[in-house]
């Protein structure tokens, strides 16, 4: 006798999503937020943010930013973030442990990156993530860098900087980014997304926050070559 039972399905929106589900390696900065954007934008599937800490758990290893405002963004996004410490010695050691954890946890299939063109940065990128076994993306690859924080502007992200290098120096700690000062930066010879390393930024505002995030700077700090801003939590 022929079995009329019907059989289960899955629709098609279920099945594309349940093939890209990813992680966003959050700084809490433009890049990793636009990337974000870019890859919901393009159909895949958000479900964690990673963010590393230095080794006290206080502050992002990279933009200096405390974890509580990187909890507060995650929350405005309503997406989890999962946070952990390291040196920058084992900094990849540990970065792929959690890719390998979070990627069980949450049926991952993708890791979202917001680099632009350094290519020793995907070549990390990509090695931890097939060490994780996950496909390493990059909405922002080879993108024109003055094109695309203009984009980033005009998309609705409010950026400030968070962090400089000694050539910015301690004025530049809590600007705004807007394009006049992008013109600004440009004219001293600063990369206009700051690839090189030039600043970081947090995001106080895009269009995925159910909220701005309300900061505020009590102080600015040197250590080495760079300033770094002193937030209020």
């Amino acid at each position: 006798m022929k079995d009329t039972k019907p059989k289960e399905t899955i629709s098609l929106v279920d099945f594309y999503n349940m093939n890209k589900n990813f992680l966003c390696s959050w700084s809490g900065g433009k890049d990793s937020c636009f990337a974000l954007m870019q890859a919901i934008q393009s159909g895949y599937l958000p479900k964690v943010l990673l963010n590393v800490l230095n080794e006290e758990g206080k502050i992002s290893r990279s933009h200096g930013i405390p974890s509580a405002i990187l909890q507060k963004q995650a929350a405005a996004v309503d997406i989890p973030i999962h946070l952990i410490s390291s040196s920058w010695a084992e900094y990849e050691l540990h970065f792929t442990n959690a890719l390998k954890q979070l990627k069980q946890e949450y049926n991952l299939t993708h890791a979202v990156f917001g680099d632009i063109d350094l290519q020793p940065h995907r070549d990390w990128e990509e090695k931890v993530c097939t060490n994780a076994g996950l496909t390493a993306v990059l909405p922002l690859w080879k993108q024109d860098r003055r094109q695309l924080v203009n984009h980033m502007l005009e998309s609705g992200i409010e950026t400030m900087i968070v962090s400089c290098n000694e050539a910015m120096g301690e004025r530049f700690i809590g600007k705004i980014i807007t394009p006049s000062l992008i013109d600004k930066l440009e004219s001293m010879s600063i990369d206009a997304c700051g690839e090189n390393g030039e600043y970081h930024t947090l995001v106080l505002n895009c269009p995925l926050f159910s909220e701005r995030i309300d900061v505020d700077i009590i102080n600015a700090l040197r250590h080495e070559n760079y300033w770094f801003s002193v937030l209020k939590q």
